[in-house]
């Protein structure tokens, strides 16, 4: 390992080399403002490298008749200038260099100081350092005692060093970004679809730092990421993080590369819990899906209503590129219980721009094809495409577009035939269940959701009514059905919510959802008031289903200033009565039907009770019943 001098540059890169940078926070900068400073004795150099954090002094004006630059792999906001891009899958990079598609003649990186065995550490910038370093005839080191000294395959010895300086520097900071309400809010989804004992790979964002923090009550979690940030911290810390149900690496950290504050460089450094493969690793579909519960999260700038993802840009732009994108997502399918996530806002920073579009923009590249999606995330929800149709995948990400351009979206899909005509509203967000409008239940110590009732839920409550037999169905509808077909499921889902309401516990099996109990009410005209109704499939009575519905029923109704529901019951349907007078139901029988009409009262804070009961609210209560019958006597 023999010293540089700057005038030695010319003898170690010949005119047309073509040159690996070390990347991330690991980029040997001092090494790379040296080889800059003598850019009028080198020619025609090609500098081929993936994501840098921080400047890059190579782009400078009056540099680029010297220094082309083929970027291999980066995130939004990558650098900027003329640059080329070569799309690759970032696990397939490696065999780049190593097979000779692009050969190099030098490796430029950063690394610790040789221990008494005379290796060093590529510290954290692993990646694709390790194997441009096996592939270059030549490599050239900085050696910096502040690189973070990193275990797992993150060494090279000395020998192969041909030319090296000794330079201190502290590498690059980048503190996380405060979350936004949105980023917020597609972090608690996000966490709600991944189980405890889950091995995490997330990308780089603000988005990725709100999911980490909301993942605070889960446990047992593990780490297999591409790039190891500040975000993981708090989850190590509080033991969240532990590694314990790893199958691939158990007890251990794996990642390709580091980019953060101080702090996580400290954190890793010579931290034997934490080990720092190469990308050809790392990003291995077959390596990653030897995590059981891997759960992929990735970003994506766009989505089409089939379920195309574009990472790269809309349209011919590029913001960012392949990347570990296909690669992750294409392992977390193949792993045994594995959950893959796009997660992304639903509109541009501007507002201008829905991120769900009918079509992708002519020239985007597909990151992630519509056969390997399985989530897509945004702030308004969770949709399932796994097994989908092309109709239930449009209806699904309409549900979690932004509202401003759900008609719109819904316009597009049924003029192109995706979606039958009688779909005529787009879906309203409820905005009454709190935070997200999805919430986990565990009755008689089995696992459900409650959730909104969604007009991608058309076949489910199809196989739900077929479900129901001939005396629940006499029960629930008061008279004989037969049949129920699209248009009337649809009718039945697609209510409009932030009038009317209906809601469905649900059991979660993979992608896979199942209804098994819907509850729902219908607004009375004067507003006061709401009809209830409720169903339960038969194998799941007596699992409190409709406790849980009614309860969420009451808690939107006071929400939205009801100050009563009501529902009509059959007199020998007495589960149902019993279930209303659980929740102070007044019944009330007319000798006329074989119907009783049941009352209950939203229960009122103190300051509305003594309002009630100085303004007479208990007459007006009766005479809303006496109004209904009235109605029907007439």
């Amino acid at each position: 390992m023999s010293p540089l001098l700057p005038a030695q540059w010319e003898s170690w890169i010949r005119p047309g080399s073509r040159v690996f940078v070390g990347g991330g926070s690991a980029c040997p900068r001092a090494l790379m403002r040296s080889m800059c400073a003598s850019a009028s004795r080198l020619r025609g150099i090609e500098l081929v490298h993936g994501l840098i954090a921080g400047e890059c002094p190579w782009l400078a004006p009056g540099l680029s008749d010297t220094f082309t630059v083929n970027l291999l792999f980066s995130e939004a906001g990558g650098p900027a200038g003329d640059i080329d891009r070569t799309p690759c899958f970032a696990s397939e990079v490696p065999g780049l260099f190593l097979e000779g598609f692009l050969p190099l003649d030098v490796a430029v990186v950063q690394v610790s100081p040789p221990d008494a065995h005379g290796y060093c550490s590529l510290g954290t910038g692993v990646d694709l350092a390790s194997s441009a370093c096996r592939a270059a005839r030549t490599v050239i080191a900085q050696v910096n005692p502040l690189l973070p000294r990193t275990h797992g395959a993150s060494f090279i010895h000395r020998d192969i060093i041909h030319a090296c300086i000794e330079a201190t520097e502290s590498l690059p900071e980048f503190e996380s970004a405060d979350n936004d309400a949105a980023s917020t809010t597609i972090g608690k989804y996000v966490a709600h679809l991944i189980p405890d004992a889950a091995t995490l790979h997330i990308g780089f964002g603000s988005i990725i730092d709100a999911i980490l923090a909301a993942l605070g009550g889960h446990k047992d979690l593990g780490i297999h990421t591409e790039i190891l940030t500040d975000g993981f911290l708090p989850l190590l810390e509080s033991g969240v993080i532990n590694n314990r149900a790893k199958t691939l690496h158990a007890g251990k950290s794996v990642a390709a590369a580091c980019i953060g504050s101080k702090r996580i460089y400290d954190f890793v450094n010579d931290n034997p819990h934490v080990e720092f493969h190469p990308t050809e690793y790392v990003n291995s579909p077959s390596v990653i899906s030897r995590n059981d519960r891997m759960a992929s999260i990735n970003s994506a700038d766009s989505v089409d209503l089939s379920g195309q993802v574009t990472a790269e840009g809309a349209g011919r732009g590029f913001i960012g590129s392949i990347g570990g994108h296909a690669d992750f997502y294409r392992g977390t399918s193949m792993s045994k219980g594995g959950v893959p996530i796009i997660a992304l806002r639903s509109v541009t920073r501007d507002g201008k721009r829905s991120r769900i579009s009918p079509a992708l923009p002519p020239g985007s590249g597909v990151a992630t094809s519509r056969g390997h999606v399985h989530y897509i995330v945004t702030e308004y929800g969770v949709a399932t495409l796994r097994g989908r149709s092309i109709r239930e995948r449009a209806l699904e990400l309409i549900q979690v577009a932004h509202p401003d351009f759900r008609d719109d979206l819904l316009q597009d899909a049924v003029e192109n035939g995706w979606i039958p005509s009688y779909q005529r509203a787009a879906p309203r967000p409820v905005g009454d269940l709190g935070e997200i409008e999805v919430r986990r239940l565990e009755l008689k110590q089995e696992p459900f959701i409650l959730r909104p009732l969604h007009a991608s839920d058309m076949r489910r409550l199809q196989e739900f009514f077929y479900s129901h037999t001939h005396e629940t169905i006499q029960m629930r509808y008061g008279y004989a059905v037969s049949r129920m077909t699209r248009e009337r499921a649809y009718d039945l889902v697609n209510v409009n919510q932030s009038r009317d309401l209906a809601l469905g516990i649900f059991e979660v099996q993979g992608p896979r959802q199942i209804i098994h109990a819907v509850g729902r009410y219908y607004l009375d005209a004067d507003g006061r008031g709401a009809e209830v109704a409720f169903v339960v499939r038969e194998t799941r009575r007596r699992f409190g289903m409709g406790s849980v519905l009614m309860d969420a029923l009451i808690a939107v109704a006071r929400n939205r200033g009801l100050r009563f529901i009501w529902g009509r019951v059959r007199r020998d349907n007495l589960p149902m009565l019993a279930l209303f007078k659980r929740f102070g139901g007044q019944p009330f029988a007319s000798p006329e039907t074989a119907v009783t009409e049941v009352d209950v009262r939203i229960p009122l804070d103190d300051a509305e009770r003594g309002e009630a009961s100085s303004s007479g609210d208990a007459p007006a209560f009766r005479s809303a019943r006496q109004r209904r019958t009235a109605k029907r006597k007439r």
